[in-house]
């Protein structure tokens, strides 16, 4: 090592000690970099990855010492980028952001979830589609799946369908650049933190485009691409989100998945959005305006998303269908149609993942895949009302309106008026199979994702749905409705499932049921429930629903007994289905601000009702402390106050309840008055 030494100067000596004295084993490494670099590193450095070196906690002294890439040592620090004043690093999943600590860029620290999953749909996607093309999938910590038969006459077929298929030329690695990958557009990118989890976590990926209109989030999105070391992958945009996939509306330019995640509705992209996602494209939704989509702006919703939306217990799953409505609307205008993979309600957003498709033919289908939903008022029971009708006529198909309406003008069972609600998508809104290997994936993988374990159980409960009935009732809003006992789920499940209808749970709901049982027979059932757990009817009105209702004889003797198809296998396993609060003041965020910061307005009326049942006053005697609100104090700004104090006659009355007369014995002591 003696020889080498004079040939460094002062200056790159005194770079090196530091390293020197933290990693002397690599020394003849480093200083055989520094004398003899390789002319082809800088040109290929960001380029050519390693599958050790997609970590992006990569040391800074690795970095500027110009080891390669190629090395077998991979350092856990990111690359060296100094922080600006009042940013932090906030870490999620594979990636490490530079965050301001003002509200200048938007994030969100609950909606890992949404991030993760979406990270593991693109992967099944990306797994699906790049097999067409050649190449094969690599995810860091996935297992081989090998399928073992023990059956001669199938280990031959399979190994002559294995030499008949042609075997993956290309192998793709997560934080490599493949020339046959996926082109993925974020289209709302805020800080990256998306795309670069998306960079980093996802495999086969040709470019990663992560735009957002605020300069100052485009510049931390560049920051962040370098201090993750995907800047080879990841590039940057500051443009409006629409006029950017405008132009890319080309089939040679449109993106293979594009990921709107808006503060709010995305209904202001969906048009430009349908247009520039290629054939067979993924396209990514997220809706956070849940108080609209909801049915506490009905009037909103239908000029967002071209359909009327009410309240009602089901309104979670209405607000799934309602994007899916808006989306296949918007693509039918350009003669697509979209094919719904996975649709999820959790916590305060709704998203869905579509595959859009280009059909003439198909999109003539539409008007019959949506529907109207006619829900009572009174007693809660929907109906719901096609929009168009399909028939099969040989090789050809046969399209006429929808006949209706299935309701009368009063409903039949509670005697009380119907809402008019949709249209909505009324077919299936997930693809099993599809689910069913995203599932596989995380759970044959579960140190992938933080979240993995509510993925697991809110994707396990999706499987178990019923695919062709919508919406979904809940059983306290059914005991609600006729003021009996709440039925256990389990005996109210094994019920319908005695009565030969098919039952299951619904994720976007803990106590849902999703049955294909008419309401006749769900109230048969809760009649049934109802003589062995009387409700005093004496105490009915009889113009109530309860009253209507209790006052017809079941049709149907129910049978409680509980089955054990009644209880799915998610629950019996005790999934993690749905997010406790983790933190307080839990929910969707502020909006970004230019200047940053948060407005002690918001701050105050988060807390406006907080805690508010807490310390409840249970003796009497401390309402006298609180003064009147109607009382007016009288005497002069610089005085003390004086308590009012109430004559202890009171109770001599004659008419105690007269509120004018109990206040006007409220009074003020006189002067000098022991009080």
């Amino acid at each position: 090592m003696a020889p080498l030494l004079p040939a460094i100067n002062d200056l790159e000596l005194s770079r090196l000690r530091p390293m020197l004295v933290r990693t002397a084993r690599r020394l003849p490494l480093i200083i055989s970099s520094r004398l003899h670099p390789s002319p082809s590193y800088s040109a290929n450095q960001t380029c050519r990855r390693s599958r050790s070196s997609m970590d992006p906690q990569v040391s800074a002294a690795d970095h500027s010492s110009g080891i390669s890439s190629d090395s077998t040592h991979v350092s856990e620090e990111p690359t060296a980028v100094e922080l600006l004043p009042g940013e932090t690093v906030v870490k999620e999943g594979k990636a490490a952001i530079l965050f301001p600590n003002a509200n200048e860029v938007f994030y969100n620290p609950v909606q890992e979830f949404n991030r993760d999953l979406t990270c593991a749909v693109i992967t099944e996607f990306a797994r699906d589609l790049l097999a067409q093309r050649g190449v094969k999938v690599l995810v860091p910590g996935e297992k081989e799946r090998v399928v073992v038969s023990l059956s001669e006459e199938t280990n031959e077929a399979e190994t002559a369908e294995k030499n008949g298929a042609e075997e993956p030329k290309v192998t793709a690695r997560v934080g490599e650049k493949c020339e046959n990958g996926l082109r993925v557009l974020e289209g709302l990118a805020a800080s990256g933190l998306r795309s670069v989890r998306f960079a980093l976590e996802v495999p086969g990926l040709q470019s990663v485009t992560a735009n957002d209109f605020s300069s100052k989030a485009a510049a931390l999105i560049a920051r962040n691409a370098q201090y993750n070391r995907v800047d080879h992958l990841l590039q940057p945009s500051c443009r409006d989100a629409s006029m950017l996939m405008y132009e890319m509306r080309g089939k040679k330019e449109r993106y293979d998945v594009i990921d709107l995640d808006p503060y709010g509705s995305p209904a202001a992209f969906v048009d430009a959005a349908v247009q520039a996602v290629s054939e067979g494209g993924l396209l990514c939704v997220t809706c956070t305006d849940m108080a609209v989509m909801a049915g506490n702006n009905g009037e909103t919703c239908y000029s967002k998303y071209g359909s009327v939306s009410i309240k009602s217990k089901y309104c979670h799953e209405m607000a799934l269908r309602i994007i899916l409505h808006s989306l296949d609307q918007r693509a039918g205008v350009y003669q697509r149609y979209i094919q719904p993979l996975l649709s999820v309600s959790a916590d305060f957003y709704i998203r869905v993942f579509v595959r859009v498709f280009t059909g003439q033919a198909t999109v003539k289908n539409s008007a019959s895949k949506q529907a109207l939903v006619y829900n009572c008022v009174g007693c809660g029971s929907f109906h719901m009302q096609r929009l168009g009708r399909r028939i099969s006529s040989g090789k050809h198909m046969k399209y006429s309106a929808a006949t209706g309406p299935p309701v009368g003008p009063e409903c039949e069972h509670c005697g009380q008026r119907h809402q008019l609600g949709g249209p909505f998508w009324a077919e299936a809104i997930h693809d099993l199979d599809f689910v069913q290997k995203v599932l596989e994936a995380v759970s044959g993988n579960p140190s992938r994702f933080g979240t993995s374990k509510r993925i697991e159980g809110m994707l396990s409960m999706v499987t178990e749905e019923l695919e062709d009935v919508p919406l979904y009732y809940t059983v306290d809003s059914l005991s609600s409705t006729i003021h009996c006992n709440t039925p256990p789920l389990l005996q109210f499940r094994s019920a319908l499932l005695h009565a030969g209808h098919r039952v299951s749970l619904a994720h976007a709901c803990k106590n849902a049921v999703k049955t294909d049982a008419p309401p006749g027979v769900i109230w048969d059932v809760m009649r049934c429930w109802e003589k062995t757990n009387p409700v005093k009817r004496e105490k009915l009105s009889q113009t109530s629903p309860a009253f209507k209702i209790l006052s017809t004889e079941p049709s149907l003797e129910a049978c409680f007994t509980v089955r054990e198809d009644a209880n799915p296998q998610s629950r019996k396993r005790h999934l993690t289905r749905f997010q406790e609060n983790p933190q307080a003041f839990w929910g969707p965020k502020a909006r970004a601000k230019a200047g940053g910061g948060i407005s002690t307005d918001l701050q105050d009326k988060r807390k406006k009702f907080q805690n508010k049942r807490k310390n409840q006053i249970t003796d009497s005697s401390q309402l006298k402390n609180f003064p009147c609100k109607k009382f007016k104090q009288v005497g002069s700004a610089s005085e003390e106050p004086r308590p009012a104090f109430i004559r202890s006659d009171l109770a001599l009355l004659p008419s105690p309840g007269n509120v004018c007369e109990r206040r006007q014995l409220l009074l003020l002591p006189p002067d000098g008055a022991d009080v």
